[in-house]
C-alpha cells in the first residue's frame, strides 16, 4: 500500500491547505516495505526527506520516524545523499539496485 503522493506540511484553515502541500518526488521502500524514505518538494521550492514506518497489522498507515523533514536542500540529489548517509537500511537498498 502506497502513501498518498501529497502530504500536508501543516494544518491551518482549509483555505491554506493547498498552499502547504509537499509533493513526493521519490519514495524508496526497504526490503519488506515496512519502512520508506520520501524525497519531497516543498511549495517554496526547497527539497526535503523523511523516513517513515508502518506496521502491517496497524491499518492507520505510515508514521514519520526519522526527524529529518525540516532539513532543507536545494537539489534532490543532495537530499538523497543525506538520506543515504543518515538512514542505514537505505544504504543497503540503494546499493542493491
Amino acid at each position: 500500500m502506497r502513501r498518498p503522493a501529497l502530504r500536508q506540511a501543516g494544518r491551518r484553515g482549509s483555505e491554506d491547505i493547498m498552499a502547504h502541500v509537499n509533493r513526493v518526488l521519490r519514495s524508496i521502500n526497504d526490503e519488506d516495505a515496512s519502512r520508506c524514505v520520501d524525497i519531497f518538494l516543498r511549495p517554496d521550492g526547497s527539497i526535503g526527506f523523511e523516513e517513515y514506518r508502518r506496521d502491517v497489522e496497524d491499518g492507520r498507515g505510515w508514521f514519520p520516524v526519522g526527524g529529518h523533514s525540516s532539513r532543507i536542500f536545494h537539489e534532490e540529489s543532495a537530499a538523497l545523499a543525506a538520506a543515504i548517509g543518515d538512514v542505514p537500511w537505505l544504504r543497503r537498498v540503494i546499493g542493491s539496485t
